[in-house]
Parts: C-alpha cells; structure tokens; sequence
C-alpha cells in the first residue's frame, strides 16, 4: 500500500514584489517611490530588490561606505519598519550593510512591524561586487512570520543549487529572493527550477532601468516573477518599467514535498553519496 497523503489547511497568504528603478545615490528618494508603490493593495509580505534604495553600480569602496548603513538601526531599516507597521505587513529589501571591523556586505533584511527578524549577508559575490562587499559570513537564514517560514537568497545565489536546497531543509516555505539581475531571463528560469526542486514558492524582485557610471552600463532585465512550488509562474513582471503585483497562495502546497505516492523531494535525498 501506498503511504498517504495528507495537507493541512493554512488561511490564504497575499504575497508581492515591487519592481523598481532607482536613482543611484537618492536613497531618500528610492524609499519614497517604494511607499508610493505599496500605497494600493496591501500584502502579508513584500520582496524589494537588491540594493533597492542605494542602487548598483558603485565606482569605488569609498562610495560604498558612504552609503552602506549599520543593521538593525540604520536610516533605512528604520524606514523599512515603519513602513511595515503601516502596512501590517512583512519586507524582504536588500542593501549595503556596514558590519564590524568596517566590513561592508551586499545584504537582505526580513522586517516586520516589530523590527528586523532575520538577516543574510550575501555569500555568492557577483562580478565588481567582490571588489566591494566581503562574502557573508553565516548560512541562509529562515524565518517564521507565522503565516510561513521565509528564507533569503539574493541574486547571483539562484545559480548554486545549494542555496535554495539548504533553505528547504532548514523549513522554508517562500524563498524571498532580492535581486539585481542583468543576464536575460537567466535566473527567471533557475529560479522555477529553485521552487521546482524543493517544492518551495519563490518570489524574485528585480529591478529595472541601466546604470553607466563606468565603462560598462549594466541593463537590468526586470521579469520579477513569483512562482510555485510545482514551477509554474504565478505572475510575472515586464521586462522594462516599474510594476507590482500580488498573490494569494496557499502554503500548504510548500509542506507537501511529494513528487509521486512513494517519493518525497527531500526524504528521498542520499547526502551520504553526494560527497565528491
């Protein structure tokens, strides 16, 4: 006999990203346009980009420090607080971080109305920003938020496989994933294979526009997308312009990890012969 299948009923869990342009450097201004961008409808939770409200291209490590913020209580988590107190809601953001002994990390920030509940400091260092971050420090981080369990990625993190798996066995249910990204449709596709494979949901925010300030201008490729824990896109995001949008989904279908009636996406796992 088959083993049996069972789900448990969890209310209806809203979800969202916000694609954004920011202006580098305006931090004020980029915080702003996020408040006017959640104003209509409201979410349980909302996933920001990377770097959404300093912007990408630094030009050196002194522009860096000028604009990375200490966590928990820089100006901009504080904002992001708030924010969520307004909103009764939960953030993912990324941002750049001034950690201890002067450090500065690419980094992404679980918020909610009581203040920061989880942190993750950005471990797969893409292109220039090995010159300007130190790689995290620590594992990726999961969240209770009551409604789910979240876990943070942020952007080049997608192409490792064992990003998103180590976050499903720590329990996550939505993979929040903050990013900046700028190889077409790239981690769009990863990304559905991340949910696919652990049978989790994830919520990529991108951001949109292009940054020139050195001799290479980077264009982001927008497609933030949500999708589900059987890999179908839930919604998507175009690829130029700012956007929001929201879900319902319903968790449970992430606590489900059955493939078939005998096969299960993590208890079928045989780590003892992984090893390489």
């Amino acid at each position: 006999m088959a083993p049996s299948r069972h789900r448990d009923y969890y209310p209806p869990m809203r979800v969202g990203f916000v694609q954004t342009e920011p202006r580098f450097g305006e931090v004020a201004e980029n915080l702003e346009r996020v408040r006017e961008l959640l104003a209509d409808p409201s979410a349980d939770l909302w996933v920001l980009p990377e770097l959404f409200a300093t912007g990408y291209q630094f030009v050196s490590r002194e522009e860096v420090e000028a604009l990375a913020e200490p966590i928990p209580h820089g100006a901009t988590v504080d904002a992001l607080v708030r924010l969520a107190e307004e909103r009764t809601c939960h953030i993912v953001a990324g941002l750049a971080e001034r950690g201890e002994h002067d450090r500065l990390y690419n980094t992404a920030v679980l918020v909610g109305p009581g203040g920061v509940l989880a942190g993750y400091r950005k471990i797969h260092l893409f292109a220039e920003e090995k010159r300007w971050f130190h790689p995290g420090d620590a594992t990726f981080p999961v969240a209770d938020v009551g409604q789910a369990r979240i876990g943070m990625m942020i952007c080049f993190d997608h192409l490792f496989p064992e990003s998103a798996r180590t976050l499903a066995l720590a329990g996550a249910d939505l993979i929040a994933h903050p990013s900046n990204l700028v190889m077409p449709v790239f981690a769009q596709v990863t990304m559905r294979a991340r949910a696919l494979e652990n049978g989790v949901f994830t919520i990529t925010a991108n951001r949109v526009g292009t940054e020139g300030r050195t001799d290479v201008s980077l264009t982001y490729t927008g497609e933030s997308q949500i999708v589900a824990p059987d890999g179908n896109i839930l919604v998507k995001a175009p690829a130029i312009g700012e956007a929001t949008e929201i879900v319902k989904i319903d968790v449970s279908q992430a606590r489900d990890k059955a493939v078939t009636a005998w096969n299960d996406r993590l208890r079928d796992r045989r780590p003892e012969l992984y090893a390489v």
